[in-house]
């Protein structure tokens, strides 16, 4: 952490604890407009909570109006949804909720798999509304959170703050003079680390199938070609500009080779597979350890 920035100022949002570090006490004022944008994400994307747009799309068919700044993740979500030739994809929430990752938490997989509908027979999306033409369970947890942490840095920046570290479990940015060193959590063993990276003003997101896991085998990465958790890959980083093209990036990474991905935005990352094997990108950042 870059010693100037002494203040922080911690709290829990869409499940997940958060941490902000600025040079002076982030004013109240500030405080009270951040958590009111988390509010109307939550409130926006939550699967869990049912007053949510989400669910009201999962029961109704129609046009959905959207925050005016949705744009953007929907947009990343096609790019990557091509990209990956499908595997990943917002319409994935059924097949999670039919896993036993639903609104009770009860984490028992159903009998019956919920299939994922294809994008181009599901909704279309015209920059501000969502049309779909049957009813459809969203689940943007593969880019919302780094979505949300750019919303909140965006309000930081808004109230002249612009040196910063804005942390939500491990997606981050950084923003300013300086730059931070994060280690890289093993995801067979949370108590080592498999690396050091350095983000200096990015961000940096991962992804990795010991984190919402549950049962045998069940975790939230889902491939939606096949509606079942994914296998090869264990765990991703992603370092790119903004937090929102670094979680989408750290999902894809499950899914698609690097060189599916370059034309979406400029990246670093690194990826693990379940036998062990590390590789990372020719720009990265930092020192591996294994």
């Amino acid at each position: 952490m870059p010693g100037a920035l002494s203040r922080r100022l911690e709290f829990d949002a869409i499940g997940a604890p958060w941490q902000i570090d600025t040079a002076e006490p982030i004013a109240p004022a500030v405080e009270t407009a951040i958590r009111a944008r988390i509010e109307i994400f939550d409130r926006t994307y939550s699967r869990f909570r049912d007053d949510s747009l989400v669910n009201r799309i999962a029961s109704t068919a129609g046009r959905h109006a959207f925050p005016a700044d949705a744009g953007e993740l929907f947009a990343l979500y096609r790019s990557l949804y091509e990209a990956t030739d499908g595997a990943m994809s917002p319409l994935v929430g059924a097949a999670l909720e039919s896993l036993g990752y639903d609104r009770a938490y009860s984490l028992q997989p159903s009998a019956v798999r919920a299939p994922v509908p294809a994008w181009n027979d599901s909704f279309a999306w015209d920059g501000e509304h969502l049309d779909t033409v049957r009813p459809v369970t969203i689940d943007v947890g593969a880019a919302g959170k780094g979505y949300l942490v750019d919303i909140v840095a965006g309000e930081l920046r808004s109230a002249g703050i612009n040196d910063f570290v804005v942390d939500a479990s491990g997606d981050l940015v950084h923003a300013g003079a300086g730059s931070l060193r994060v280690g890289l959590e093993h995801p067979l063993d949370t108590t080592r680390a498999i690396g050091i990276v350095t983000v200096s003003d990015g961000a940096l997101c991962a992804s990795a199938s010991n984190r919402r896991a549950w049962g045998d085998g069940q975790h939230h990465v889902i491939d939606a070609l096949t509606g079942l958790p994914t296998r090869s890959v264990i765990a991703t980083w992603a370092i790119a500009p903004t937090a929102l093209l670094a979680d989408g990036l750290a999902t894809a990474l499950f899914f698609a080779s690097p060189d599916r991905l370059a034309g979406i935005a400029p990246f670093s990352f690194v990826r693990m597979y379940s036998n062990g094997r590390v590789e990372t990108s020719p720009g990265f950042d930092g020192e591996l350890f294994l």
